[in-house]
Order: structure tokens, then sequence, then C-alpha cells
């Protein structure tokens, strides 16, 4: 029985560089994630948008681990934040094998935003069902909708709206910055190569590429 949900997260290796051209090297400097502005769609007769992107600061994990704190860092960024990805590497103690789980990702979201809003949610089985993926499409709407990222441990491969396929078989970690369709397709924050920095992706495809693991939302 698993006692703790999603472990062996976060190895962006070999399988990365098959799919975006390698690893961004140390000391990336930021830059605007290519798609990520803000809402682009009018809240009209007191209805919610149905597309929305958050701004974010991107910023490329500096080594072939960080991908959990750069996730973080990414998403905190929305918020205007700006966390130095060292010390929330130690806080979730990340080491060269990765972060452990979502579970430690949770609790630093909280902290930085102040608020104990953010709360893990696993996928556990090894494809996501229409009711996972229906609950993963909800707290993201509500998540932007709040002005915050979700951020999600992945594995495998998945493939975006433009077809491009991204592999991480180790296991990464990516934030959800934006949603269009109401949700159906969500935009991708991701910090394992500057190159791919932005991406979307359908709600079920995503979900699948949970499984397994997990995601933060509040």
């Amino acid at each position: 029985m698993r006692t703790d949900i999603l472990r062996k997260t976060a190895l962006t290796i070999a399988a990365t560089a098959a799919t975006a051209g390698g690893i961004a090297g140390p000391a990336i400097a930021a830059q605007a994630t290519p798609g990520a502005q803000a809402a682009t769609a009018t809240v009209q007769a007191g209805r919610k948008s149905s597309e929305r992107e958050l701004n974010v600061r991107y910023e490329a994990q500096p080594n072939f681990y960080y991908c959990g704190p750069a996730a973080t860092r990414n998403a905190l960024s929305v918020q205007g934040k700006d966390i130095n990805v060292d010390a929330m590497a130690k806080e979730m103690g990340t080491t060269e094998d990765g972060t452990n789980s979502i579970n430690d990702i949770t609790p630093v979201l909280n902290k930085e935003t102040g608020k104990n809003v953010y709360k893990s949610v696993e996928i556990s089985g090894a494809k996501a069902d229409s009711k996972q993926a229906d609950k993963l499409r909800d707290d993201v709407v509500r998540t932007v909708d709040d002005g915050r990222a979700v951020v999600a441990n992945i594995a495998g491969t998945a493939t975006d709206t433009d077809g491009t396929t991204h592999s991480f078989e180790g296991g990464h970690y990516i934030s959800v910055v934006g949603y269009r369709d109401n949700g159906k397709t969500v935009t991708i924050a991701d910090s394992a190569n500057p190159n791919t920095a932005s991406y979307r992706i359908s709600i079920d495809n995503l979900a699948n590429w949970i499984a397994t693991r997990g995601y933060t939302a509040s």
C-alpha cells in the first residue's frame, strides 16, 4: 500500500533532451513566458470569462533536478512574488534525486502566499478517469480565476495542442497558468527549457500526464 502520494517525482534528465533540446543551463535570465498574459476574455452579463491567462515572470530551472522549486517559483511569480529557488529547494528537501512529492510543494506555496489555500490532490491510477479530469478542470479554473497558478507533478509523455510531444519519463513538475474553452485546454509554464517555456494541452491529456502522481491547487 502506498503511504505517500506521488513519490519518485522529479528528474528532468535525458528524457527532457529528447523533447526540447536539453535542459537550460545555469543562470537563465528571467523572461516573459510566450502567451502568458493577462485575461483575454471579458466578463459579460455577470458571467465568468471562458478563458484566462496569468502573467508569468518565467525562469528556467538552473539544473536537472530543480524542476520542483522552479515550477513553484514560476507559479508564485503570477502573484508578483520572487522567491529564490535555492531557498525553496531547501524547504522542499530537494536533492539530486528531485523533489519527492507534491506534498512537499503545497506547504511552500501556502507559506509564501500567507494563506492555507493550496491543497494536494492525488490521481492515483495509471490513467485519469472522467471524474478526476473534471475535478482537475474545475480546480484549474478556480485557482486561475483567483489569480494563482496550479503546480502539477507529471510523468511520461504527453502531446500538446500543436502536436508537439513532451516526455519526462523520470518525472517532472510544471505550472498551469491559464485556461481556454472553460478549462478544456490549459496553458503550461515549463521550466525545463526556455525554448518550450509555454504550450497548451487538453485537460484530459494533462490529467493522464499527472496520473500516479498529483497536483496542488487552491
